[in-house]
């Protein structure tokens, strides 16, 4: 039987925003449209969205590295220590990239963490218009002790 555990989201949450290049204007077009909400949380963004976001919308911007230099990285390592609760990441499904394993991975992790995840302006709405994001959340994630301390 799988056993399962609560994180709890404060009301405040922290949000990364990540965007490849050609979706770069539309996540500053959303941002824009949701400054005041987003005012109200702790947001993260990799390198150069992070720079386009703080320039444009003017809000606080813990900026991590750039997403091929090793930025969505961060952001995933972020996601398994419980310090980020929500992912925007506006990517782009029509253009290769040369980190597209990053990619992958940082979409993967969200996952195995059980936060929302948003890749476009309509998840983002959906997630951002939900009361949830007005309280304290009980994100369930299964127990990994048991995987964690299995013997090798």
């Amino acid at each position: 039987m799988k056993k399962f555990v609560n994180v709890e989201m404060s009301k405040t949450k922290r949000i990364a925003l990540i965007a490849h290049d050609n979706k770069k204007q539309d996540l500053v077009e959303w941002a824009k449209f949701n400054r005041v909400n987003l005012g109200s949380h702790e947001i993260y963004a990799t390198g150069t969205t992070g720079k386009l976001l703080e320039e444009e919308v003017e809000l606080k911007i813990n900026k991590l590295k750039s997403g091929p230099l090793g930025g969505d990285q961060q952001v995933g390592a972020k996601i398994s220590e419980n310090l980020i609760d929500i992912l925007i990441f506006f990517w782009d499904p029509l253009e290769p990239q040369p980190h597209d394993p990053d990619v992958k991975a940082l979409l993967r992790i969200a996952v195995v963490w059980n936060i929302p995840i948003a890749c476009n302006r309509a998840s983002a709405d959906f997630i951002f218009s939900s009361p949830l994001m007005k309280v304290n959340y009980p994100r369930i994630i299964p127990d990994y002790n048991d995987y964690l301390n299995r013997e090798i």
